[in-house]
């Protein structure tokens, strides 16, 4: 009886010392993401199953605001520290701080589904590195009260309006129906770009350096007539100082504007908490001189350099990307996919509405309108510093700090200041 007691002590004692050597050598990442969109929450499922599947990993998801990715996350990267991997849409911005994922994923699956995006992730054209896996492409877009049109009576614009026709079309209707104001558009330099683009801004060229040419001036002239006319608040982006960022979807939602430009990201919103309040849709680019172009966007899941276990945060990456995990975050999300054969499979959106289905549609219909600038734009290294500048400076003009051609001067002095800073 002794022996045998004995015999299972040890073999008690053996197992437990397995299981503890297994959990201490288990490799745990952390993957920072916003809870809007391809996001944490859409993710999880996924996670849930590759972390049953791989039992000596563990992929965490942890859900902060876009604040955070934006603003906290490059100040932790620079000092070594942050999570293992996130989603991000600085492309360039931190590509400095990216992994080279060519040992942990199928790159030839990789190169072949994402090629129109992965260079956005790499730092230079002579670099072939694949540093993330594009998660969805996102289309800046307007969306329109169409209620408040059919009550005042207007017609909306038809595709080819331009900036100026939409104003002058919801100022009608903001005035005939007592609403607050006729256009809104993100505190967001990314969203101001579709703006700048078509009225025939650069933005960057061939060599990577800024451009502060008429376009970006006319542009940034319209937008501030714009509000000190009243078509847009004041009190958006001449109330907040700096580059800080603010989405204004709560306005639209509560009906408080007849015209909002944010983008397609926000679609899974518009169907949950708009529902039938009102009637809605997309509205085509909006064209200026230059161009009916609006600009692309999108996030990308990325392993950055400080990681302990790279392979662990590549190897789901790659897990991600297979079709059938793909699509079902996609279409949880209700965002337009990045990856090619999700695109020709034709995905459908069972969560979503008839409506919101035909406004992906729209959305999806605007990328082949997209001008050459909008995307050299996107996948530009110093793209923040561009966005924060503009958002800066033209705070400033609104609140009669500058004029628009100090303005402009200092937007590319601030660029030129990053570049230098960062040599």
């Amino acid at each position: 009886m002794r022996s045998s007691a004995l015999a299972l002590s040890t073999a008690v004692g053996a197992l437990l010392a397995i299981a503890s050597s297994s959990a201490a050598w288990a490799q745990e990442v952390t993957i920072q993401c916003v809870d809007l969109g391809f996001a944490c929450p859409t993710m999880q499922p996924i996670a849930d199953k590759y972390n049953a599947e791989h039992p000596d990993k563990t992929v965490t998801l942890e859900t902060v605001s876009y604040q955070t990715i934006v603003e906290s996350l490059p100040v932790q990267l620079e000092a070594g520290q942050g999570p293992d991997g996130a989603i991000i849409t600085d492309f360039g911005g931190l590509s400095r701080f990216y992994v080279d994922l060519t040992p942990y994923i199928d790159v030839d699956f990789f190169n072949d589904q994402f090629d129109q995006t992965l260079s956005w992730l790499r730092a230079d054209k002579s670099d072939s590195g694949i540093y993330g896996m594009p998660t969805s492409l996102t289309v800046n877009g307007a969306y329109v009260n169409k209620t408040l049109f059919e009550q005042a009576g207007i017609p909306l614009p038809e595709e080819g309006a331009t900036w100026e026709d939409w104003a002058k079309a919801t100022s009608e209707v903001a005035k005939a129906t007592n609403t607050d104001f006729a256009m809104e558009m993100d505190r967001s330099g990314h969203r101001f770009a579709s703006l700048a683009i078509s009225y025939g801004a650069q933005m960057v060229d061939d060599k990577g350096m800024p451009v502060a040419d008429e376009g970006l001036k006319k542009a940034i002239t319209q937008f501030v007539e714009w509000h000190k006319t009243g078509v847009m608040p004041m009190d958006l982006w001449g109330a907040v100082g700096g580059a800080t960022h603010r989405e204004l979807f709560d306005d639209f939602l509560n009906a408080n504007v007849v015209f909002y430009f944010g983008g397609s990201w926000t679609l899974n919103r518009m169907d949950t908490e708009v529902g039938d309040l009102f009637d809605w849709e997309v509205a085509p680019a909006p064209c200026g001189p230059g161009s009916c172009t609006v600009m692309p966007g999108g996030g990308a899941l990325v392993a950055f350099k400080n990681s302990q276990h790279p392979e662990v945060v590549g190897d789901f990456i790659n897990y991600l990307a297979q079709p059938e995990n793909y699509d079902a975050v996609i279409q949880a999300s209700v965002e337009i996919p990045a990856e090619r054969g999700a695109v020709e499979r034709g995905l459908s959106y069972p969560t979503a509405s008839e409506r919101t289905q035909g406004a992906l549609l729209t959305f999806s219909r605007q990328i082949p309108k997209m001008a050459p600038a909008a995307f050299a734009f996107q996948g530009w290294r110093f793209q923040r510093a561009m966005m924060n500048a503009m958002t800066t400076r033209i705070s400033q003009v609104l609140n009669d700090e500058l004029d628009v051609d100090t303005a402009v001067a200092r937007i590319k002095d601030d660029v030129e200041l990053a570049i230098k800073a960062a040599e």
